[in-house]
C-alpha cells in the first residue's frame, strides 16, 4: 500500500508491504472470509457445496444449526438453540460481534412473522427511493412497464444524464431482490446503461410509479406440508427489437413457496419460438438442481420428480423426442441435457396452458388483469394494508 500521509518523504517511491489485511483493501473480505470459515469449520460446522456462505451442523438428536454470512453480517438459524447459543458465545470470545436479537432487518430488507408465516420487504429501501427521486407525490401505475413495451436506440432521442440513470437501475435492481413483478421491466432498463435516452428514463419513472402504488408489497413464506420443487418456465420470442433476441424467464417454487425467479435476456437469437423456450427450459431445469443441493446442504429432502411446466407443446416434445435431430442439432448441448435429465427420471415436463403460466409476468409486458393474476400466484403480498 501506500504510504500513509506524513510518511511520504521518508519512504520516497517505495511503498509497503502487508503483513496482514486492512480493512477496506480489495482483498480484505476475502481474507476476512477465509478467517471466519476456517473458525465456524473449527466448531464442527460444515460448508455448503452449493453457497459456500451457507455452514450446517446436524447433531445427533436430529436438530440442526444454520449460519449464513454475507461479508461480516450473519443470520443463526435453526432448532438447535443449544448449539446455537454455545456458537454466539464461542464466537464473541473470538472476534468483536453484537447480537442484535432476532432477525427484523437484514441488508435493506425487512423481516416480519405472523400466524400465516414470514414476510420479507423492502418497504424502506422504496420510499427512500422515492423520496429521493421526487416521486413519493406522483400518480401511482398499476404495472411497472407499458403493455407489450419496445425499448429501442434512436439518433433523434434525446440523452438523459447517464450517472444518474446508472445510479436509479441499480437500485431498482437491488429492489428486485423481493419484488419479483418489477424483475423484467428492470431488466429492460438495465440494458441501456451505457447511452440512455428520455424514452428509457421514462420507463424507469415508471416503474418507480409502480412502486408507489404498493411500496411495502413482499415475499411471503407460508409453512406447507409439500416437499416439491416446482419450476414454471416460459420465453418471448424474438422480443427485442434491438438485436431480435429472445428473453428467458422463471420462477421456482420451493415446498409451495417462491424463492428464485430470473428474467434475462438470451445470448444468442433463436429461430423459432421453440427453440427460444427450450432454452428457458434448460435454465429452470439447472435451477432447480441448484435448489435441490441446497435442501441437501441443509439436510432436507424432496420429493422427485422435480417439475418444470412449460407452455409450448413443440418445446416439450423435442425434450421427450430424441429423433427430431435436424430441427434441433444447433441446441444440442441443451437437447442432451435436458434429455438425460428426463430419462434418468429426475425431472418431469407438465404442459401447462398460457393463461395459466405464472412465468409470463417475466418475459414481458402484460395488461393489468393479466399481470395481477400472475403476481398473486407469484405469492407477493403487502402485509401493510388494512385488512
Amino acid at each position: 500500500m501506500s504510504p500513509p500521509p506524513g510518511f511520504e518523504a521518508q519512504f520516497g517511491q517505495e511503498v509497503c508491504k502487508l503483513q496482514k489485511s486492512l480493512y477496506g483493501l480489495k482483498q480484505s473480505p476475502r481474507a476476512w472470509f477465509d478467517r471466519f470459515t476456517t473458525f465456524v469449520k473449527s466448531q464442527g460446522y460444515s460448508q455448503g457445496h452449493s453457497d459456500h456462505t451457507l455452514f450446517t451442523k446436524a447433531s445427533k438428536t436430529g436438530k440442526i444449526a444454520i449460519l449464513i454470512v454475507y461479508v461480516d453480517d450473519i443470520v443463526l438459524t435453526g432448532d438447535d438453540q443449544t448449539e446455537i447459543s454455545q456458537l454466539k458465545q464461542r464466537m464473541g470470545d473470538e472476534f468483536e460481534i453484537k447480537d442484535l436479537g432476532n432477525l427484523k432487518y437484514f441488508l435493506g430488507m425487512e423481516v416480519a412473522r405472523s400466524k400465516e408465516g414470514i414476510s420479507v420487504s423492502q418497504r424502506k429501501y422504496t420510499l427512500d427511493l422515492l423520496t429521493e427521486t421526487g416521486m413519493l407525490g406522483c400518480r401511482p401505475a398499476d404495472t411497472p412497464i407499458e403493455f407489450n413495451c419496445k425499448l429501442g436506440n434512436s439518433d433523434d432521442q434525446v440523452p438523459v444524464d447517464k450517472e444518474q440513470y446508472q445510479r436509479l437501475v441499480g437500485k431498482l435492481i437491488y429492489l428486485s431482490h423481493t419484488r419479483p413483478d418489477i424483475s423484467f421491466a428492470v431488466s429492460v432498463v438495465s440494458q441501456f446503461m451505457q447511452a440512455p435516452y428520455e424514452k428509457h428514463m421514462e420507463a424507469v419513472n415508471r416503474i418507480l410509479r409502480y412502486l408507489k402504488n404498493t411500496p411495502g408489497k413482499g415475499l411471503m413464506f407460508r409453512k406447507t406440508n409439500r416437499k416439491t420443487i416446482e419450476a414454471y418456465t416460459d420465453s418471448d420470442w424474438a422480443g427485442s427489437v434491438i438485436d431480435r433476441k429472445s428473453t428467458s424467464g422463471y420462477c421456482t417454487f420451493v415446498w409451495g413457496n417462491l424463492v428464485t425467479w430470473r428474467s434475462k435476456k438470451q445470448s444468442v437469437v433463436a429461430r423459432s419460438s421453440a427453440e427460444a423456450e427450450y432454452r428457458a427450459m434448460s435454465l429452470g431445469i439447472c435451477e432447480e438442481i441448484w435448489l435441490q443441493k441446497v435442501l441437501s446442504d441443509l439436510h432436507q429432502e424432496c420429493e422427485t420428480p422435480l417439475k418444470l411446466f412449460c407452455d409450448n407443446k413443440a418445446a416439450i416434445s423435442i425434450a421427450n423426442n430424441p429423433v427430431q435431430h435436424d430441427r434441433t442439432k444447433h441446441v444440442e448441448i441443451d437437447r442432451h441435457f435436458i434429455k438425460e435429465r428426463l430419462d434418468s427420471g429426475s425431472i418431469c415436463i407438465p404442459y401447462i396452458p398460457s393463461s395459466q403460466q405464472i412465468a409470463d409476468v417475466l418475459t414481458k409486458g402484460l395488461l393489468r388483469p393479466h399481470f395481477d393474476l400472475c403476481v398473486s400466484k407469484l405469492g407477493l403480498i403487502d402485509i401493510y394494508l388494512p385488512t
